[in-house]
C-alpha cells in the first residue's frame, strides 16, 4: 500500500493528460466523441460522491479528476471550430443506455449496485471512443489514456481496505485506458 499522498501525484498526470489532450485538439489532431466524454464526465463525478460516501478517503480523488478532465474537453470541443467528432445513431444509442444505467445508479439505494450500474454507464459511455478509436486512430492522443490509467493504479495502491465498492471504479477505468490504448497504438505494435 503506497501513502494517500501518492494520490497527489495522480491528479497531476490527469490533468498533465488533459491539457495535452486539449493541445492536440487546438492542433486539429484529437477529435474528442462528446457522447462519451459527456458520460465520463458525468459518471465519475456521481462515483466521485458516492465513493466519499463508502468511506473512500484519497483514493477517490482520481476518479473526481475522471470526471472534471471531460469537463475541461467538452468545453474546448465546443469552443474550437471542428474540435469534435461527428455523432453518430450508434453513439446516440450508446449514450441513451449509459444515461439510463446513470439514471439507476444515481437511484438504487444499494452502493454496491450502484456501483455496477456506474460502471455500466462508464462502459457504454466508451464504447463510440473505442470504435472510432479501432477505426480512425490518428483522431485520438494516447496519452491522455496513459496518464489517467497510471492516476487510476496509483489510486487503487492506497485503498487502506479493499471492497469491491472502493476499487471496481478504478479498476474499470484502467482496463478501458489499456483498450483504448491497444486501440490507438495497434498498428504501430504489430507493424514491429
Amino acid at each position: 500500500m503506497l501513502p494517500e499522498n501518492i494520490v497527489f501525484v495522480g491528479l497531476f498526470l490527469q490533468l498533465t493528460g488533459q491539457i495535452s489532450y486539449i493541445m492536440s485538439m487546438f492542433r486539429g489532431h484529437a477529435k474528442p466523441n462528446l457522447v462519451s466524454w459527456f458520460i465520463w464526465m458525468l459518471a465519475p463525478l456521481f462515483g466521485f460522491f458516492f465513493l466519499i460516501k463508502a468511506g473512500a478517503g484519497f483514493s477517490a480523488f482520481p476518479i473526481f479528476m475522471a470526471g472534471f478532465g471531460p469537463f475541461l474537453v467538452i468545453l474546448f470541443s465546443i469552443l474550437i471550430k471542428n474540435g469534435y467528432w461527428k455523432v453518430n445513431a450508434f453513439d446516440l444509442y450508446c449514450g441513451a443506455l449509459a444515461l439510463l444505467a446513470l439514471i439507476f445508479y444515481v437511484f438504487t439505494h444499494s452502493l454496491g449496485i450502484s456501483i455496477i450500474f456506474a460502471v455500466l454507464s462508464d462502459s457504454l459511455a466508451a464504447v463510440p471512443t473505442i470504435i472510432k478509436s479501432w477505426k480512425f486512430p490518428e483522431t485520438e492522443s494516447g496519452l491522455i489514456y496513459f496518464l489517467a490509467m497510471v492516476s487510476n493504479i496509483l489510486g487503487l495502491l492506497t485503498i487502506k481496505v479493499w471492497s469491491f465498492s472502493i476499487s471496481l471504479f478504478g479498476i474499470l477505468v484502467i482496463i478501458q485506458c489499456i483498450v483504448i490504448l491497444f486501440c490507438i497504438y495497434r498498428k504501430k505494435i504489430f507493424k514491429s
